[in-house]
């Protein structure tokens, strides 16, 4: 018997519903997807998990297909045979359940290619209309797009050609293709690419069918959905038979397996290879072979029981390390970093990870040409776990004793891991990485002063320390309009963007000039204590230390820091150009004064960060979970279980406009 479930329960099914079809909309109908495979298919596991186990009322996870509406701007038919989804199985156990339920040993085994789903329509042989997948059931008109990929036959080859037959399929982008597209479109100023697949989406689904001709899709067939007279009897003789109509097949990297352990032997191979493989995947697909059979078995609504797609791990994946290079940050810290073969992890494309260390590369010994399993840890920041084989006549990695960048030479402090570059004042990269931080999100925030320009003005020696931000425009402003890619409205744009900075929180300038072992919340902590950056530059170790969450190291660091001639110096010609805001006195008289405020869901004009700050420049603290002692929750779009817990203990629910009214 299901168990009777609670508000928190379904509110988040709800959420997760919610969320899941925005997802969808913006995976299948915008080409550009809001999280990744692994993220994705946790929330539809989870929501099927809660529809098992509780009786709940309302939309399921069964109801949402793999897709989305058509859009607007294209004209739309229906499939005369839905397009409905495969079913995806993440490890062995499922698979063999799914082998003793279809009761069959021959399995054909193939891709499952990371690419646009189509379905194009042949009458007597001839290409009459071609279809995106949509929402399964009506898919838009892309007819003329398809014909402009040469992999696509206008007209059918051989004999006996059934009177009509619907031909499936995937479009997708090589990598190298891939590559040159994001390249040309950097170049231009254009929209990047997430991934090849978002690539080929986006090029297939264009208005000008020229567009798409310009960027070199690729189509492979696999299956069929209307036939008026099918002759072929198994899956494996249908890809003989597309490759005879003039389609190419992924029949080279599919097998016929007989048993678990040929598939799971099989899967294992394929998931080694997938970067020697030049277009992405993200699985392979196990179908009964027999098509009698697969008609017996059917299907449910939303997918067949003749097959399903063993989806490979999302976060990690094994490729080729190409070279080792060293990046030099702004403290002078030398960290290794793998140049990887190019590989999809998780809706992904990596490239490149962290070797950590000096120790860490040779510990494990890392050399140039491995094979090498790499992770995205925490879905987020790629790195090399280990080598799984080394090349023939490869040679231990030997670090730079010499900075790379500007020649000077590497040291390694006692009882320290890292190796740094001594040339603290003089070494570009540790230039554009101070200034890089201090212009970043949590620093000064400088719109127009990206990477990119940071480095361009420090080769141009136009910028050495913080304080040659506010003389760049003044000193530097008619040689940058007339140099390409800047002209008079965007210099003027960088010039009001410095000058908008000039007034900045204490909090922000702690964090920007790059304290050692001091972050964001360290910055906050030290403004709220000393309430003036005077008084901090006078702090000694003992007074930091007797502030909570400060140690030694952090003090010495702190007092080390503010001692040094060279930072001095900076400092004080950086605080010419500046006022210093105390937030201190803007706490005073708020009604946020000590209050407990927990944000959730999605606010339209402010960033989870920016109302956090705001918020906690006004005396509030902000939580992460809803408790007893909140005293506000703010709830924004597709707000979720915290608002559920928050109306359960009847705390008081904001609003973004009553949020707005009150910060004002």
């Amino acid at each position: 018997m299901k168990k009777h479930p609670d508000l928190i329960i379904r509110a988040e099914h709800q959420q997760l519903i919610h969320s899941l079809r925005k997802w969808d909309i913006a995976y299948y109908q915008n080409d550009a997807p809001l999280v990744d495979d692994a993220t994705y298919d946790a929330a539809r596991a989870r929501a099927r998990e809660l529809e098992s186990e509780y009786s709940l009322a309302g939309e399921s996870v069964a109801g949402i297909s793999v897709g989305a509406a058509p859009s607007r701007d294209f004209k739309t038919f229906p499939h005369s045979v839905p397009m409905i989804s495969i079913q995806d199985v993440h490890n062995e156990s499922d698979v063999a359940d799914w082998l003793k339920r279809v009761g069959r040993d021959d399995i054909w085994v193939e891709p499952k290619i990371d690419g646009l789903g189509f379905s194009a329509r042949y009458e007597d042989g001839v290409l009459v209309r071609a279809l995106t997948r949509g929402d399964g059931v009506r898919g838009e008109d892309i007819t003329e797009n398809l014909k402009t990929i040469s992999d696509i036959p206008h007209k059918l080859y051989g004999q006996k050609l059934p009177k009509i037959v619907e031909v499936r399929g995937e479009v997708y982008l090589m990598r190298a293709d891939f590559f040159a597209l994001n390249a040309a479109a950097e170049k231009s100023g254009g929209k990047l690419f997430a991934n090849p697949r978002n690539a080929a989406a986006g090029s297939l689904r264009q208005l000008d069918a020229r567009v798409t001709a310009s960027r070199n899709l690729r189509a492979f067939a696999y299956t069929w959905g209307a036939v008026s007279d099918r002759d072929w009897t198994t899956q494996s003789e249908f890809f003989e038979r597309l490759e005879k109509w003039g389609f190419h097949t992924t029949r080279q990297w599919c097998r016929m397996c007989h048993s678990m352990d040929e598939i799971s032997a099989y899967h294992k191979h394929i998931e080694n290879i997938r970067s020697e493989i030049p277009f992405d995947m993200d699985g392979l697909v196990c179908k009964v072979d027999d098509i009698a059979t697969q008609e017996k078995l059917g299907s449910t609504a939303h997918s067949p029981r003749w097959e399903v797609a063993y989806k490979f791990p999302a976060a990690r994946a094994i490729t080729k390390l190409n070279d080792i290079t060293i990046q030099v940050g702004r403290t002078g810290v030398l960290t290794p970093v793998a140049e990887l073969e190019p590989i999809n992890i998780g809706g992904v494309i990596v490239s490149r990870a962290t070797l950590h260390n000096a120790d860490e590369l040779m510990r494990k010994d890392f050399r140039v040409g491995d094979k090498v399993m790499i992770q995205r840890a925490g879905d987020v920041i790629p790195q090399v776990v280990e080598s799984l084989e080394h090349a023939a006549h490869s040679h231990p990695y030997h670090f730079p004793t010499k900075c790379p960048v500007c020649g000077a030479a590497v040291v390694q402090e006692a009882n320290k891991v890292a190796r740094r570059c001594v040339n603290t004042l003089g070494c570009p990269a540790m230039i554009e990485g101070e200034l890089q931080h201090f212009v970043s999100r949590k620093g000064f925030d400088i719109e127009g002063l990206g990477d990119r320009n940071i480095q361009k003005f420090v080769e141009l020696g136009w910028l050495k320390t913080p304080a040659d931000i506010w003389e760049l425009i003044p000193r530097h402003g008619d040689q940058l309009r007339n140099m390409e890619g800047h002209g008079e409205k965007s210099v003027n744009n960088l010039d009001v963007a410095i000058r908008s900075r000039a007034r900045v929180e204490l909090h922000r300038i702690l964090f920007a000039i790059g304290i050692p072992e001091v972050g964001a919340a360290t910055a906050k902590t030290l403004a709220n204590e000393f309430g003036s950056i005077e008084k901090l530059r006078a702090a000694t170790t003992e007074q930091l230390m007797a502030i909570s969450g400060i140690g030694d190291i952090m003090a010495n660091e702190i007092v080390k820091y503010f001692s040094d001639v060279h930072t001095k110096k900076a400092l004080d010609e950086l605080l010419k150009h500046l006022t210093v805001v105390n937030p201190k006195t803007e706490i005073k008289n708020s009604k946020f004064d000590g209050k407990k405020i927990v944000l959730t869901g999605t606010l339209s004009k402010y960033s989870r960060e920016a109302a956090t700050e705001i918020l906690e420049s006004m005396g509030a603290k902000v939580a992460g979970s809803v408790s007893a002692k909140t005293d506000i929750v703010i709830a924004g779009a597709d707000a979720g279980s915290k608002l559920a817990d928050a109306h359960r203990l009847g705390v008081t629910v904001w609003d973004e406009s009553e949020f707005e009214k009150n910060i004002k």
